[in-house]
């Protein structure tokens, strides 16, 4: 535990010291979408599923910021640390063991996710999008479609010798993942031979929760069948980011 905190300080230090370059991103341009998307367009959508468009897309567009988040932490971040820095190298000359370099990582993550999470449900509940006492829980479901994300994306840059993959998982990945996981509309208004790739996202299964509960309603599928899911996809992941840091960190 102690080679887990002394990774999540040596992150938490370089986050402090460039923490502005992830305002806009983290905090500043999630307000912006709710504002055009759900106040702007939403004038014109009218009601979804009952519910005002706003309230609608709040929990899709808190859920998509930690999946993004995520995502874009464990990419060139990761890779850089590998390849360029050599941090992980560094780190592995010490008595830090490799699942204190992944967990460590994590933690940042989560951490990084979950102030987000808070704030952006601050801002929500002032334009009234908040109507359950169990949007106590999003930030939650943030942090864990974060890791379930985080780890196998982490996996998945420790095996690469620079970052032309990336543009694929944006372009394949992330871009449809946000445009089709329900975010901005029922999933069951897609064709049935799309759903079942929405159904594998796990943004789906966040937004579906984090709506649930800021909403009130319960979610399409039973929460342990969402829930167990995201697990399932974090502990792959792990399991597979230790396969990929060991194998890297040989040389």
């Amino acid at each position: 535990m102690a080679g887990t905190l002394a990774i999540l300080e040596r992150h938490l230090t370089i986050y402090k010291r460039n923490w502005y370059a992830s305002v806009f991103s983290s905090f500043i341009l999630p307000v912006l979408f709710v504002i055009s998307i759900g106040i702007g367009v939403g004038s014109y959508v009218g009601t979804v599923d009952g519910w005002e468009y706003l309230s609608y897309i709040v929990p899709g567009v808190l859920a998509s910021g930690a999946f993004q988040t995520a995502i874009g932490e464990s990419t060139f971040p990761v890779l850089g640390d590998f390849k360029w820095s050599r941090a992980y190298h560094a780190m592995r000359a010490t008595p830090l063991r490799i699942k204190d370099m992944i967990f460590g990582w994590q933690l940042y993550i989560q951490i990084r996710v979950f102030i987000a999470s808070v704030i952006f449900l601050v801002v929500s509940a002032i334009f009234g999008a908040v109507h359950s006492p169990w949007v106590v829980v999003t930030p939650l479901i943030c942090a864990l479609v974060a890791l379930a994300t985080a780890a196998p994306v982490s996996a998945f840059s420790a095996g690469l010798e620079n970052d032309s993959y990336f543009a694929l998982l944006f372009r394949f990945i992330v871009i449809p993942s946000t445009l089709f996981a329900g975010v901005f509309f029922p999933v069951t208004q897609l064709p049935l031979l799309v759903r079942p790739l929405a159904y594998a996202s796990p943004l789906w299964h966040a937004v579906e929760l984090c709506r649930a509960a800021m909403l009130g309603t319960p979610p399409p599928w039973p929460v342990a069948v969402h829930v167990g899911y995201l697990i399932v996809l974090a502990v792959g992941g792990l399991y597979w980011a230790d396969r990929a840091y060991s194998k890297r960190l040989k040389d």
